[in-house]
């Protein structure tokens, strides 16, 4: 089995839920991330995910929309859902099934108490899986060859 928890990314970039809108917006271009794990620390550096926004929700979903009071928006109060989390222990090829599902590119991977260890974009996945069909298209050549002498 192809577990999640084996080919997500540990490198996640977290915020508080209570961050505004704008600190959001400028934490993306800062790490040049395409999404924030809103998390709530449980201890030292373990958090758990409560929700995650992307660039895309705060430019078609609050920007493109013009509410009013902006500058008081939280990010929390804008997800577009609630959270979709994917067990570290999760076969890579349900996960996808379920991203596909849900309409979602991206899913934090949380271990069995819920807490943050990656996070899976469906970019990365991609990646991933044409990595793996390379291979397979060079073993399926290589034979041919042989077959060929």
């Amino acid at each position: 089995m192809m577990s999640i928890g084996k080919y997500c990314n540990r490198d996640v970039v977290t915020a508080p839920p209570g961050i505004s809108i704008y600190a959001a917006a400028r934490m993306m271009n800062q790490y040049h991330v395409g999404d924030l794990v809103l998390a709530e620390h449980v201890d030292g550096e373990r958090c758990r995910p409560i929700g995650l926004i992307t660039d895309r929700d705060l430019a078609l979903r609050i920007i493109a929309r013009n509410p009013p009071d902006q500058e008081d928006l939280q990010a929390v109060d804008v997800l577009p859902r609630p959270l979709i989390t994917a067990n570290q222990n999760e076969d890579l090829f349900d996960v996808i099934l379920n991203m596909r599902r849900a309409n979602i590119r991206r899913i934090p991977v949380v271990d069995d108490f819920g807490l943050l260890v990656g996070i899976a974009t469906a970019d990365d996945l991609v990646g991933l899986l044409s990595d793996h069909l390379h291979e397979l298209s060079l073993l399926i050549r290589q034979q041919s060859r042989r077959e060929e002498e």
